[in-house]
């Protein structure tokens, strides 16, 4: 059965229900049909003195185009506690639309480990992305509104973009303003995909709605003819933003295939974005369970790393262990096998690749100082022989390896990493990030790239160099870097996958975050809106006469 049709041929429990099992009564809900909900914010100030749950971080190695499964990871693990008797938690991401009619399909998971209702998770959900990206063009044409009629704040450059919820690379680069009306002035402008706004970074980084508040109002949108930085709180804006945000800042309650309770909210990539749910939803699911499961997006040099340095710093968080999932597949995927290749048995193509794995395991025990474990998400075609030479090469690395079958067991599929991870949690630590706030701007590219990615040293573009320029004249060097690059490759370059040559990491510009905290730094030839590829999943999406979603995977 495919994904949709297992999810489907399953009895769901009420969300009412769901909400019991985490000590949330009915009245701090509100429901969005028999099996969706939000959580009043109400929850957690009852609650926040409480003792904070174990918290595990789900990432991975570089992904192939596919991905290596690590929502599948993180709902069997999920699952798998609960197996044991343990009180466990989801906290994941919501899914955009832009990979759902894309390439990688939705992001609920797969198999027998699945978050519920999957098409709906996978298309409109709550209408958190829709209100993102309402709130993202309302500022938008509050600025060019405010320049229609006389622009008093005297805009001379406009840094704000308009966003959409899917991929089109159309509208890269675009010219508005063409309708030739008075006082309109056409100009240049660009489109970034919603879960690349800085609303989505701001959503999932603020503590409540006072905080939403100040984050929108100190959004960077503009500078004037003095080069001085014009915000978004200059045009009033914050207000009616923060309405049309008022119930996407709150966290969604869904459940899994097993019925684990699961709370899904905010879903920024981790490619051009920070990667990770929200705070007020880990923070939350800290309060209600003994066992947090939650994920980080792409590769660990990705997501970990940003929710390590970004999303941990403000939450003053710490992952309690950290799961890193592999795949056979993308391991030879790093050795330079052809995907032609990829299904059929090479313990060289293994050898080969993986130092992918080796490097992951390095930064999060060694340069991070966490807990790790290798979770094997295991396909069909695995081989015994491949499976045990590489659990022989982390034995000798000192790393503990699970088998993990979730896509086709579930949680009974994922009891050993269960087992495991109980004890695992339990270690000491010696947790530390990879740079300090007072580095400057280039020193914390530097230690991401040459740490985490295993650059030989970092280059910068004549744009990129004007800017760090501009951003230290404004006074905000010492803010968290979000460095947007491939998710494929350590590198910078998508082909580079084996990455046994020196190379340099190459930010050819900065975008400064203020509103969210952070600021961006572009390597390579990273798009902050996607393009679909040659066939796209929307090709397979359709409805049946009796109203059923068919296509989504």
């Amino acid at each position: 059965m495919t994904d949709i049709e297992i999810a489907r041929n399953t009895k769901l429990e009420k969300v009412t229900d769901i909400a019991k099992k985490i000590g949330i009564d009915e009245e701090n809900i509100e429901q969005y049909g028999k099996y969706k909900a939000k959580i009043s914010e109400k929850v957690y100030e009852n609650l926040k003195n409480h003792e904070n749950g174990k918290l595990i971080l789900v990432t991975a190695i570089n992904p192939t185009p596919l991905g290596e499964g690590k929502t599948t990871m993180s709902i069997a693990i999920a699952d798998g506690l609960r197996q044991i008797g343990k009180n466990s938690i989801l906290a994941l991401r919501e899914p955009s639309l832009g990979p759902v009619f894309g390439i990688k399909g939705g992001a609920t998971g797969g198999g027998r480990a699945q978050i519920a209702p999957m098409e709906d998770i996978n298309l409109h959900f709550t209408g958190d992305i829709h209100a993102i990206t309402a709130a993202n063009n309302l500022l938008a044409s509050l600025i060019d509104n405010h320049i229609y009629f006389g622009n008093k704040l005297e805009f001379e450059k406009v840094v704000w973009k308009r966003c959409m919820d899917l991929n089109d690379r159309q509208l890269r680069q675009v010219k508005t303003g063409l309708s030739d009306e008075k006082n309109i002035i056409p100009r240049n402008d660009k489109f970034d995909i919603t879960v690349a706004s800085e609303i989505m970074a701001i959503v999932c980084l603020a503590e409540n709605m006072k905080d939403l508040k100040e984050k929108l109002g100190n959004i960077l949108i503009g500078y004037n003819k003095k080069g001085e930085p014009i915000y978004a709180k200059q045009l009033k804006a914050q207000g009616a933003m923060a309405v049309l945000l008022r119930d996407a800042l709150k966290a969604n309650l869904v459940q899994t295939l097993e019925h684990t309770p699961a709370i899904i909210h905010g879903g920024p990539f981790a490619n051009i974005a920070h990667g990770c749910n929200s705070i007020i939803a880990t923070k939350l699911a800290l309060k209600l369970g003994d066992y947090v499961i939650t994920e980080a997006g792409f590769g660990a040099d990705l997501g970990a790393e940003k929710f390590l340095d970004i999303k941990c710093r403000k939450a003053q968080l710490k992952p309690d262990a950290v799961v890193l999932v592999a795949t056979i597949k993308a391991i030879k995927y790093h050795g330079g096998i052809e995907k032609e290749k990829i299904k059929e048995e090479n313990i060289e193509g293994i050898e080969k690749g993986i130092d992918n794995l080796y490097k992951h395991i390095d930064n999060l025990k060694n340069k991070y100082g966490l807990n790790v474990i290798v979770a094997l998400n295991k396909y069909t075609q695995d081989t015994e022989k491949e499976i045990d030479f590489l659990r022989e090469r982390l034995k000798q690395k000192g790393v503990l390896l699970s088998l993990v079958e979730g896509w086709e067991k579930g949680g009974k599929g994922a009891v050993d990493i269960a087992e495991k991870l109980v004890e695992l949690t339990e270690k000491k630590e010696n947790f530390k990030y990879i740079y300090e706030l007072e580095d400057n701007i280039e020193e914390k590219i530097k230690k991401i790239a040459t740490n985490i990615y295993g650059a030989k040293s970092v280059e910068y573009s004549e744009e990129a160099k004007k800017e760090i320029e501009r951003i230290e004249k404004l006074g905000y060097s010492n803010l968290p870097i979000c460095i947007a690059k491939t998710q494929y490759s350590l590198s910078d370059n998508p082909k580079n996958l084996e990455c046994k040559n020196d190379y340099n990491i190459t930010i050819r510009n900065l975008e400064l975050k203020t509103g969210a905290g952070f600021i961006v730094a572009l390597a390579g030839k990273i798009m902050t809106m996607p393009g679909l590829p040659k066939i796209p999943a929307a090709e397979n999406i359709d409805i049946d006469e009796n109203g059923e979603i068919v296509g989504i995977f």
